[in-house]
């Protein structure tokens, strides 16, 4: 069975655009990510699935059910962190969890507890004097303590310093390790690369394409920089999968896609001072796929 199962969902917004027969599937055990940049439709689509928002056509389902007709029933199975959190700010972070919690009808005081650990949570203090990024935390908590089967994160590291970065992304792993299904939604390609399987990529309304990680990886250029001892002819770098070639005095830049052993092979005959290699932005990716399409 599909823990996710989305097909040809649109919602419109009299005459701004919201989505347009977005449609992909994410099975149980799976974690998928969703990436485009803010605005293209990421979090509308969430929203519908999630019967936050009612589409205009299309329809949505999880674990089999209509996320409309059996809105109730499937919400107790899902752990949901939306982009922007937001809370009654005179409440104690325990007295929110709590409420929260009541609404499972299972005793969840354990769990908060180990959670609010793990992200290092003071549940003493009121909301209102929480910074984003611990309010961020509390979100986490709330959203992963009845130990739900389907998670659904958008945009779920803003706010977060990159050490809470990494013990959520551990936490997540732990979670999907039970049989949690991930559905992550994030606009910084790095995150997704690091814990999905899968990824569906989202532009203006619309999917670009559904691929495998790994595929995503093979298929996209890298950025490399190169600060050399001396100055290098633009020709040396001439070989296949270079691209965009750009000496300036001791700086060389391109872009490169394929195997980057080959690459490397190459820069180990020169010496040099300094070397990045850096993800491609997104546009970048999506100007690939265009290209493919066409």
């Amino acid at each position: 069975m599909h823990a996710i199962e989305i097909n040809n969902l649109t919602k419109t917004y009299g005459n701004a655009r919201g989505i347009t027969d977005v449609s992909f599937t994410i099975e149980e055990g799976e974690i998928f990510g969703f990436i485009g940049p803010n605005g293209a439709g990421k979090s509308t689509t969430i929203r519908t699935l999630l019967s936050l928002i009612f589409p205009t056509s299309g329809s949505a389902k999880i674990f089999g059910k209509d996320c409309i007709q059996f809105a109730p029933e499937i919400k107790k199975e899902i752990g949901y962190l939306p982009s922007e959190v937001f809370y009654y700010d005179n409440m104690k972070v325990i007295d929110l969890l709590k409420y929260s919690a009541s609404f499972y009808k299972k005793d969840c005081t354990k769990r908060i507890k180990e959670l609010a650990e793990i992200m290092d949570l003071d549940v003493t203090k009121k909301i209102d004097d929480l910074s984003l990024g611990n309010k961020k935390k509390v979100g986490i908590v709330q959203g992963l303590l009845h130990d739900p089967k389907l998670i659904i994160l958008d945009e779920p590291t803003s706010g977060l310093d990159p050490l809470m970065q990494q013990k959520f992304f551990e936490l997540l792993e732990q979670q999907n390790k039970r049989g949690a299904t991930i559905l992550f939604s994030s606009h910084i390609l790095s995150e997704v690369q690091r814990l999905c399987d899968r990824v569906a990529i989202i532009k203006e309304g619309r999917i670009v394409t559904v691929e495998k990680i790994s595929t995503l990886k093979e298929n996209n250029f890298k950025r490399f920089k190169i600060d050399t001892a001396e100055a290098l002819d633009p020709n040396f770098f001439r070989m296949t999968g270079v691209n965009n070639i750009d000496v300036q005095g001791q700086i060389t830049s391109f872009l490169f896609k394929g195997n980057i052993n080959q690459v490397m092979q190459k820069i180990a005959q020169i010496e040099i001072d300094n070397l990045w290699i850096e993800e491609p932005d997104l546009e970048e990716i999506f100007m690939h796929y265009y290209e493919k399409e066409a």
